[in-house]
């Protein structure tokens, strides 16, 4: 389980996060939606702690953290929450001087230190997963938009992550790559993977997401079941936002 408790996040005096509180169930699939700027890919990166909220507190699993306004956690714990998500951002950030093996592997190797056969097993695994075993010693230049982001995921899920986070994971492809993103998603998700994701990709949220919180200027519009906020909103507000998305996917 995944529980966000009135998290606020600063940027100096712009405040980005208004009092988020938020739960995510073991093996569900969570979207977060809404317009530019209202807070989504900030509120993910507080789930791993690449921002630091200013107050509120994370939990995960068993390892939760509270934060005060002027402190910082302390970098093992720090360590210790991150340690139970994978992260897929939106423009990839495979190496490039690795193969899609070698990128998979590379957390195992350098900060789990596994053994290099298990690691290259467990790397083979996934990207067999993913789709992606046959490019398995492709550098990532030779990859398409897509083909790199399932290896991504992949690299992601490599230390057995207890969440999935994925920052808008189909925004930087063209509607036929990003295809083929969305069904590596779907078949995590059937397989019960807990997934929480930032999108503005509203054929992903609706294919996979069991739940959707609508975010706007940091705070949480209105949240539920997919199948209900999708068809029947009930905030005004989540109404408009969801037919300019819509008409966008329309055309």
């Amino acid at each position: 389980m995944i529980r966000l408790s009135n998290i606020e996040k600063r940027f100096g005096d712009v405040t980005v996060l208004k009092g988020v509180t938020l739960t995510v169930a073991e093996g569900r699939v969570t979207a977060l939606i809404g317009p530019s700027g209202g807070g989504k890919s900030t509120l993910l990166r507080c789930i791993n702690l690449l921002e630091v909220p200013t107050s509120g507190s994370v939990r995960i699993g068993e390892e939760e953290l509270t934060f005060h306004p002027g402190s910082k956690p302390n970098w093992p714990d720090v360590r210790r929450l991150r340690s139970q998500t994978g992260m897929v951002f939106q423009n990839f950030q495979l190496f490039p001087h690795r193969t899609a093996v070698e990128n998979v592997m590379e957390g195992l190797v350098t900060v789990q230190k596994w053994p290099f056969g298990k690691a290259q097993e467990r790397a083979m695994t996934l990207l067999q997963k993913v789709g992606m075993a046959h490019k398995a010693d492709a550098w990532p230049a030779t990859l398409s938009g897509g083909q790199q982001q399932r290896v991504a995921i992949a690299r992601a899920l490599a230390p057995f992550p207890r969440v999935l986070l994925c920052d808008e994971p189909t925004s930087a492809l063209d509607p036929e790559l990003s295809d083929e993103v969305v069904d590596v998603l779907g078949k995590l998700a059937e397989e019960g993977t807990t997934m929480v994701m930032a999108t503005h990709d509203l054929r992903l949220a609706s294919k996979i997401a069991h739940e959707v919180v609508f975010l706007e200027s940091g705070q949480v519009v209105e949240n539920g079941a997919s199948r209900d906020l999708f068809s029947r909103p009930t905030r005004e507000r989540t109404k408009r936002f969801i037919a300019t998305l819509t008409q966008q996917g329309q055309h």
